[in-house]
């Protein structure tokens, strides 16, 4: 015991005395999860769309003063060339050009019915995609908005909805994106910094030849493994607790779950980050490999983590190998715990899984480190 004390005491004045990993270790996740949190959303917003206008009536004005009235769009200057318009839209001044007939009121007025061309910038599709929702609510609220007020002239009534619905938003009532995202990327920082240090820290030893000089002493391999290992698993732990301060502070970030579950549950993860670090370790010879492979790994995790792209959404066969990706089972875990309020019964599949994989993987790791007396 004493042996692993002595060892875990030299990581920490090793890491303490390094002024450049101390900056990678407690500022860099800091400043990280305060721009990614406000930068990674797929809240679709500034939309500018462009309207060629060739009715210039009363209706085409309120149907443009529509989308003005929207938080969603921005409403740049309106042309009366359809080519002007697509100009603007190949310069990429324009998101979304509307084009309104000569006859849109006409139409409205004596067939009851009009229509538009919309013509959407669909390079990003999935942007494409939510704009298409938005113009076709507007447009909708537009047209029964002309509905309504036809009824009520024709029989001089008002028109009684028979069906009112009422949207209950259970777990993020405000619709903040943020809270949907904050826990998400607090644990891709700490896999990530628990991962790449992990992975370079034995390999660094290998580069100063100081492995060689300590695999000849009675340092026997679980001690050694251990000492090398622990004090990582506590960065990452204080990493975790400056995350939730920032998230409830800074992003106000609901926390309903029992923050001692979470805390549980981070400290099994990181044991197979840690391992699966160890065992990078074990394959590389130098900090560029080790690094080069733990990022390889950490942008197959990230991408097939269900953090910006929902797990059903993808094909099957690739949600079968988000199976092995433990980033999911812990982005899956923290929402439930933080957002939801879910307890140990609730996520106790996804604790199973992530001890299965830690027990595997720190079994690998430990088996495939070679130390010669």
């Amino acid at each position: 015991m004493k042996t692993i004390l002595f060892i875990i005491q030299k990581e920490f004045k090793q890491i303490f005395r390094d002024k450049s990993m101390l900056q990678l270790i407690f500022i860099l996740p800091i400043l990280q999860l305060l721009i990614l949190s406000n930068a990674a959303t797929f809240d679709v917003k500034n939309i500018a769309i462009t309207f060629v206008d060739n009715n210039q009536s009363r209706e085409s004005r309120e149907l443009i003063s529509a989308f003005d009235a929207s938080t969603y769009f921005n409403v740049t200057e309106s042309y009366f060339s359809e080519n002007k318009a697509i100009e603007e839209m190949q310069k990429g001044k324009t998101d979304i050009i509307v084009n309104i007939p000569v006859n849109f009121n006409r139409n409205l007025q004596k067939d009851k019915k009009g229509s538009i061309s919309v013509n959407i910038n669909a390079i990003d599709a999935a942007t494409a995609g939510v704009e298409n929702v938005y113009v076709t609510q507007i447009v909708s609220a537009y047209n029964k908005n002309i509905q309504i007020q036809s009824k009520y002239i024709s029989e001089n009534k008002e028109v009684e909805q028979n069906i009112m619905v009422i949207p209950s938003f259970w777990y993020n009532n405000t619709l903040n994106y943020k809270t949907f995202m904050v826990p998400g990327i607090l644990v891709l920082l700490v896999t990530m910094l628990t991962l790449f240090l992990s992975s370079m820290n034995i390999v660094r030893e290998k580069e100063l030849g100081t492995l060689e000089q300590i695999n000849v002493t009675p340092i026997k391999k679980y001690q050694f493994i251990i000492g090398k290992l622990f004090p990582f698993w506590v960065l990452g732990l204080v990493i975790l607790t400056v995350g939730l301060i920032i998230s409830k502070v800074v992003f106000n970030v609901p926390m309903l779950g029992n923050i001692l579950l979470v805390y549980g549950f981070t400290s099994i993860y990181l044991l197979l980050i840690l391992g699966f670090g160890l065992f990078i370790s074990n394959h590389t010879e130098t900090q560029q490999q080790a690094m080069f492979i733990a990022w390889f790994f950490m942008v197959i995790f990230i991408l097939m983590s269900g953090l910006f792209t929902p797990i059903e959404s993808m094909p099957k066969w690739a949600q079968n190998i988000t199976l092995l990706n433990p980033i999911r089972y812990f982005v899956e875990f923290i929402r439930m715990v933080l957002l939801k309020g879910s307890g140990f019964v609730e996520v106790l599949n996804n604790l199973l899984i992530v001890f299965g994989f830690a027990v595997v993987v720190n079994g690998l790791a430990v088996w495939s480190y070679k130390k010669t007396n």
